[in-house]
């Protein structure tokens, strides 16, 4: 291959880290603006939302037209084949750190139910499993894909662990359900970012070994 075409693979590295830095910004300012209670802060993250659709549309097409033009085989392949399946799997974190915003500016109409502890702690490692990814994509390290594999099971355990309190709190007071559920929808989403990281984790190792692993995980947790 070229010059040319190793420059456009660089580029599209960077902009699929740079809406990865997105996904992980609005990440936190939902959980910020949940946390505070701050509705000006969750509106941060609708501005990213933009952004982060429209880098979709143009990554997607600049990698349609690298295959187009360049024809090209193997690894390069798999290279291009995984920056399209990250690139899907980022905007749908995106579309779960918007869910989240909105639960939490629908939770301002509440009083507080508890101070929250288990939340915070998922969306930190939902947000080093986004990072990681991607930086396993960048560098082509399988190893670093497959820890990302491993804190799924953590970001699930804290998932059942916060259903479980919070169903003791409805079935104590019925006037706590609405606030319960809404958190246990937001712990929801939070899984779903932890599963589309693992997915991108898992597009890594196909990449650098041509291993699919998709049906596999316990081999490689």
């Amino acid at each position: 291959m070229t010059r040319v075409f190793d420059s456009e693979l660089a580029e599209l590295k960077e902009l699929l880290l740079y809406m990865g830095g997105l996904v992980e910004s609005m990440i936190h300012l939902s959980i910020k603006s949940l946390v505070e209670r701050e509705e000006s802060v969750g509106k941060e993250v609708y501005g990213k939302e933009n952004e982060v659709n429209k880098l979709q549309i143009e990554i997607d097409d600049r990698c349609l037209k690298l295959i187009a033009l360049n024809q090209p085989a193997g690894t390069d392949l798999r290279f291009i084949t995984s920056a399209m399946k990250i690139n899907s799997e980022l905007e749908r974190m995106g579309d779960q750190a918007i869910n989240i915003a909105d639960a939490s500016k629908e939770l301002l109409k509440f009083s507080q139910l508890k101070r929250l502890i288990d939340i915070p702690l998922m969306a930190d490692i939902s947000k080093t499993m986004v990072k990681d990814c991607l930086d396993a994509f960048v560098r082509a390290d399988a190893e670093l894909a497959r820890s990302v594999l491993v804190r799924d099971n953590k970001v699930d355990g804290l998932k059942d662990q916060i259903f479980r309190e919070l169903l003791t709190y409805m079935l104590s007071e019925t006037k706590h359900i609405p606030v319960a559920l809404e958190l246990i929808l937001i712990s929801r989403h939070l899984e779903r970012i932890g599963d589309h990281a693992t997915n991108i984790a898992e597009d890594v190792i196909f990449m650098v070994e041509g291993q699919d692993v998709r049906h596999y995980q316990k081999d490689v947790r």
